[in-house]
């Protein structure tokens, strides 16, 4: 899970000079939660979340000071085949009935000597909720061509499904899933 997280708090970690807060732009697609994990450790299976919120606080000059949410709604887990994301969906692995919903919520932002940052913070998944860590890194930011101002993100984390009471086996390769966030905000 820790690499899963990492990607979503980088999602929240887009910035101006001082503190300032985002929305994650998901209404125009610029934002994207993806997943890969092995299947029988022959090849990746690979998906994403078509649904998901979020918002972030973040300053430049303070980024220690920054914090992060995201929301994701489970069903909506898309690994472009129509079968499997029905069986995603039940309850050997999401059981999106019962767990419609995960979240990320920041504890700490930790810079780091390369200029990415090591965001902690709690990871609720499958009704188990564990701390986990995601490497980001800002992307870049500024206005944009609609009078707005914008920053985006990208980061990376992931997780061992047993972790979250998923015990599905699909053989020792396939235990963990890996994340990768990229998250563009709108600043208010």
């Amino acid at each position: 899970m820790n690499k899963l997280t990492l990607a979503l708090a980088a999602l929240c970690f887009t910035g101006a000079a001082n503190s300032a807060d985002y929305v994650v732009d998901t209404k125009g697609a610029h934002a994207s939660i993806n997943f890969k994990i092995q299947h029988l450790g022959y090849s990746w299976l690979t998906g994403r979340f078509n649904e998901f919120s979020g918002t972030f606080s973040y300053d430049e000059d303070k980024p220690e000071t920054s914090s992060v949410s995201i929301s994701i709604q489970t069903d909506s887990v898309d690994s472009n085949h129509a079968e499997r994301d029905k069986h995603l969906r039940g309850d050997d692995f999401l059981a999106v009935d019962d767990y419609p919903e995960a979240k990320f919520v920041s504890s700490s932002v930790v810079p780091q000597d390369d200029g990415s940052m090591q965001i902690t913070g709690n990871f609720t998944f499958h009704g188990v909720t564990k701390p986990i860590t995601i490497m980001a890194y800002k992307i870049g930011e500024g206005e944009d061509p609609w009078g707005g101002y914008r920053a985006g993100f990208s980061g990376t984390t992931s997780f061992a499904l047993k972790d979250y009471g998923i015990d599905y086996d699909l053989g020792p390769a396939s235990q963990v899933v890996e994340l990768s966030l990229h998250v563009e905000g709108v600043r208010q």
